[in-house]
């Protein structure tokens, strides 16, 4: 069900027109715009660096790795997924991972910033699309699974963000989380990146518990490159904050970006085979809705 973010009356109308008040958001290409003010900027990642995103991602080791796990944690814990929503689609790279995964169910993608809609729409052509705050998902027990990769530590008001999750799946349906790891990784590169928290891992699983859900899986990921990461944080420190670096830790020789991959894809197998990582560069953590829920 559709919720109408101006008097809170469900709904399922295709225009998104509210029949108690009768109020229909505004459209930016086709797409339609559900948080106005926050459209165009101003809610923690810089609209112009969806242009970059778009170039790096498909090459990037850790975008490729990060969405062969994310994949298979789908696969594993909702393998009848219908009805999927990402928060914070970006650029689509994940959505379309997710769309290839399960060509049968019906996609949704959101973005807090019109101007990435777009490039997803482009990648991920049977998906639908709206402009949105996390903070208010205009949805009420309508998806199997909600994402959010890469998204929270972005969001001053993470509790918030995993309530409107928690109310906009279906009882039964389930949340997946990635979100970078440990406070002491903290770095210029988080500055530039527009991050306000790095988590704990404990921190995240007691905000997903206290927004009601019971938690299926955490482990830390980017553990066995932990090292070089953390090499490549302590390096940052003598970048000055001028936002020339945003994705410089992902821009590497071919060389080095094919021994990455390789060292990710190791971790990602041991993963599977039942091994969880207490630290690492970001977590993974997935949860779900009790089928009792109201």
């Amino acid at each position: 069900m559709k919720r109408c973010l101006h008097c809170a009356t469900t709904h399922n109308a295709i225009d998104w027109q509210c029949p108690g008040c009768g109020k229909v958001p505004d459209r930016v290409d086709s797409f339609p715009i559900m948080a106005p003010d926050l459209a165009q900027g101003g809610a923690g990642f810089p609209s112009e660096a969806f242009d970059a995103l778009a170039c790096v991602e498909a090459e990037s080791f850790w975008f490729r790795a990060r969405n062969r796990l994310i994949v298979w944690a789908l696969r594993r814990h909702f393998p009848n997924m219908q009805h999927y929503l990402e928060i914070g689609c970006g650029t689509g790279y994940v959505l379309a991972g997710v769309a290839e995964a399960y060509p049968d169910s019906a996609i949704t993608g959101s973005e807090v910033f019109s101007v990435g809609l777009p490039f997803a729409a482009e990648r991920v052509a049977k998906a639908r699309f709206l402009q949105m705050d996390a903070r208010q998902i205009p949805y009420v027990d309508e998806f199997d699974v909600i994402g959010a990769f890469d998204v929270l530590e972005h969001i001053e008001e993470d509790e918030p963000v995993l309530a409107e999750m928690f109310r906009a799946l279906r009882p039964g349906g389930g949340i997946a989380i990635t979100v970078p790891q440990h406070p002491w990784l903290w770095s210029q590169q988080d500055e530039n990146a527009c991050h306000v928290r790095r988590y704990l891992m404990s921190e995240l699983r007691k905000k997903v518990q206290q927004a009601g859900f019971k938690v299926e899986l955490e482990t830390s990921f980017v553990s066995l490159l932990l090292p070089a990461m953390m090499a490549s944080r302590l390096s940052s420190k003598k970048i000055p904050p001028d936002g020339k670096s945003k994705s410089s830790e992902l821009q590497l020789p071919g060389f080095i970006n094919r021994a990455f991959e390789g060292v990710m894809y190791l971790e990602r197998l041991l993963i599977r085979s039942g091994i969880r990582f207490p630290v690492g560069g970001s977590l993974l953590l997935i949860a779900r809705k009790p089928r009792e829920a109201k």
